[in-house]
């Protein structure tokens, strides 16, 4: 089936800026074949595409080597993790001021569940558990998986 075809490559119907319907599509196309006329001589040009075919691409097909699940090729990546407490804004002239033992109060209760960000996106809350002499996160509350590996990587 030949399509008429606009100078952007686009067919009259698909072009965003194109909603008026189809007196507009023979406008334009009017329109492109006068310029095309007038840029070989003056001779009247008919401009005609077709409509490429393309067959569905099933991703769900998509596996590694061993038949594992896509993202499993990924499991090996390092990614940025952190722990948001909470936040303040400070002026200028207090930061400069800052001097061995000064406490910050930050925005959250400690109460409040801090933040877990994976490569700045955040995936989940927790609070604040102290193991042998190391502070860890214990997991209260987790976004969707989807949400979660949306902007990850």
């Amino acid at each position: 089936m030949d399509e008429i075809i606009n100078e952007d490559g686009l067919m009259p119907e698909d072009n965003p800026g194109n909603n008026s319907g189809e007196e507009n599509n023979l406008a334009n196309n009017d329109a492109l074949a006068d310029a095309i006329a007038s840029q070989q001589g003056g001779q009247s040009v008919d401009v005609v595409g077709t409509m490429a075919e393309f067959d569905e691409f099933d991703e769900s097909l998509v596996k590694s080597g061993e038949g594992e699940e896509k993202l499993s090729m990924l499991q090996d990546l390092n990614l940025n993790v952190y722990i948001e407490l909470g936040r303040t804004k400070m002026m200028i002239k207090d930061i400069l001021e800052l001097e061995r033992g000064y406490v910050i109060e930050l925005d959250k209760l400690a109460s409040e569940p801090v933040d877990i960000f994976v490569n700045n996106k955040k995936i989940a809350e927790g609070e604040v558990v102290v193991i042998d002499k190391h502070f860890g996160i214990r997991i209260v509350n987790l976004n969707d998986p989807e949400e979660r590996l949306r902007g990850v990587y």
